[in-house]
């Protein structure tokens, strides 16, 4: 007779003891009231405002009736106090045992989340301005099986924060500096970006929790990744594993070379006689316009060439030496890279505003459009549909490009940089309240089902199994490959795909590309595999680094492009300027830490 006092929205809680009430003829209303009113008072203005009506008026006129009933029978009032007693002291209990927390509604699920109130996080994602019709940046295939397969089990509301990739450390540093508006995962594929902001104690040390939740991310990454997002020791980052630590090849035009009947150059020096034939005869038919050597500003286009005058790495010995040995610009050999660069620059046998191209705009068209004789890259960028290669077969079905592996050092080796095997560094802000939630979130997309399901799409529609591995359908449909379109920007624990071992994941890889380039993208990868030479890892940031970096590789640029243009007698005058102007600005500085550092580490 009670229940219409408390709305069912005001307090299901203060309903459920007037039922209780109602259930037993509770004829000590008043004296309950009193026992139980601090506690309903916590729980809200409005039901506190209704027990004091309740008190002073139709709930007095019924505790009159009832206790004129109690009076014809003291052994029923024994009963009744004795069911009172024992119903006041389980309501009080039952709210005392929930924090004061809301009381789970009818519909909550019976699993062990069940009526527990959602715990939120926010977790950033690239925004590339690529979203296909019918789908959001948020709200997409790959955000809805997130929802479905992480948020609605474990009671943890995933929300997606747009970020765009061409601002992207940008807008991070204004969130960073926000605190409040920053989301639970933030990431950048920038390692000075990483070690600044664990320098200034922006970020939340996850060592031990990545021990109590994260032993999935622990087994996937491996200790040789995890090193990378370490400062000191501790677990500033969980760095995202690169799948493919290989980097950089060439290509030749095949056609041109079987056109002069030469063979594939196995060599610099037999590279060089190369392309000058490439320029004397033109056989591509060019009329003039023939690029032997096509060359950027880029480390895609520079590195493999200068890389094969550097000194090779087992005559360096000196901690300073291998403290820097992937440091480019200080190492023996350097000089005698940039000296060979302007001797194809003054014979006409490379790019000619190289120095202007710093997008590879210019370079992707020379090829596509028939001018380009050699260049290098990487290892995957020509394969992809409406990539360099199928442009340019579109515009002459009779070009092949054919992967080489010419550039050459002293010992024979073909020395190249690989990456480091971890992609982004995935951060959590010290400001985050979800830091757990944020490990069960990558702890949870690290598990092989998931990376399988949500880097391939749906098996028979987006791809199918060979010999266990998962293979790209060519002929999928539109819908199905707008399902995975931004798969690297969500699956952000791994950088490429996912298949099982190394050799798997290389193959799952050479399948994803169109059946008529495979063979071309394995033997690419082959070369690009061969004698690489990793990054050196020290246990603390390179303070000097983050200090300079961004000056420093203007400079090396500056530098570069100086001496490749400088007339002949003019470039060892030129080179030893510009070098020691970089070595003034930061980068002796740069390389004296990195031999500390490197010392320490030993």
């Amino acid at each position: 007779m009670f229940t219409g006092i408390a709305s069912h929205s005001e307090n299901r809680g203060f309903t459920t003891i007037f039922h209780l009430i109602f259930e037993v003829e509770f004829c000590l209303l008043s004296d309950f009231l009193s026992s139980c009113h601090t506690w309903l008072i916590s729980k809200s203005g409005v039901v506190s405002e209704r027990l004091g009506k309740l008190t002073s008026a139709g709930g007095a006129n019924r505790t009159k009736r009832g206790c004129e009933q109690m009076k014809r029978s003291k052994s029923k009032m024994a009963v009744r106090k004795w069911m009172a007693g024992t119903f006041t002291l389980t309501v009080l209990v039952t709210g005392c045992s929930n924090g004061g927390g809301e009381t789970p509604s009818a519909s909550s699920s019976s699993s062990s989340n069940a009526g527990a109130a959602a715990s939120s996080l926010k977790v950033e994602i690239f925004d590339r301005g690529n979203t296909p019709q019918g789908y959001t940046i948020t709200d997409s295939y790959l955000t809805r099986y997130v929802i479905d397969n992480f948020s609605k089990p474990n009671n943890i509301d995933v929300q997606f924060v747009p970020i765009p990739r061409s601002e992207e450390i940008a807008k991070l540093n204004v969130l960073m500096a926000s605190g409040d508006d920053v989301p639970d995962i933030v990431f950048t594929y920038d390692q000075a970006t990483f070690e600044r902001y664990a320098e200034q104690g922006g970020l939340t040390d996850l060592t031990d929790l990545l021990n109590e939740h994260g032993q999935n991310l622990k087994t996937f990454l491996g200790d040789d990744t995890l090193e990378y997002g370490q400062v000191e020791g501790k677990q500033f980052a969980i760095p995202g594993k690169r799948t493919i630590t290989a980097r950089y090849s060439s290509w030749i035009r095949q056609d041109w070379l079987d056109a002069l009947g030469m063979p594939m150059p196995a060599t610099t020096d037999e590279l060089y006689e190369t392309l000058k034939a490439f320029k004397e005869k033109d056989p591509g038919e060019t009329g003039g316009s023939v690029i032997p050597l096509g060359m950027t500003i880029e480390p895609g286009q520079l590195e493999p060439l200068l890389w094969s005058f550097v000194q090779p790495q087992n005559s360096l010995t000196t901690d300073e030496q291998l403290a820097n040995r992937d440091y480019l610009p200080v190492l023996p050999g350097f000089k005698e890279g940039l000296r060979f660069m302007n001797k194809l620059y003054n014979e006409g046998l490379m790019s000619k505003d190289f120095g202007l191209d710093q997008d590879k705009k210019q370079l992707t068209q020379d090829i596509q459009s028939g001018k380009i004789g050699m260049f290098s890259d990487d290892y995957d960028n020509i394969y992809y549909n409406d990539a360099a290669y199928e442009n340019l077969q579109a515009n002459n079905p009779k070009a092949v490009l054919s992967p080489i592996d010419t550039y050459t050092n002293a010992e024979g080796l073909h020395a190249k940089p690989e990456y480091a095997s971890n992609g982004l560094y995935i951060m959590i802000p010290k400001s985050s309240k979800h830091a757990a939630e944020a490990i069960k979130y990558l702890d949870w997309m690290s598990s092989t089902n998931v990376l399988i399901d949500m880097q391939n799409g749906v098996v028979g529609e987006n791809y199918e199994l060979k010999d266990g591995i998962p293979v790209v359908l060519e002929n999928a449909s539109q819908e199905a490959k707008d399902r995975i379109y931004n798969l690297g920007d969500i699956v952000i624990v791994a950088n490429g795909r996912i298949a099982g071992d190394d050799e798997k994941n290389k193959e799952a890889f050479i399948y994803g590309m169109p059946t008529k380039y495979q063979e071309g993208v394995r033997q690419s990868m082959e070369f690009a595999d061969t004698d690489t030479i990793a990054p050196v890892k020290f246990a603390r940031p390179i303070e000097s680094k983050t200090k300079y970096g961004t000056s420093l590789e203007s400079k090396l640029d500056e530098m570069i492009v100086k001496t490749t243009m400088a007339a002949p007698d003019k470039f060892d005058s030129t080179f030893d300027t510009a070098l020691e102007d970089y070595m003034s600005r930061g980068g002796k500085e740069v390389m004296d830490e990195r031999t500390k550092a490197y010392t320490e580490t030993k």
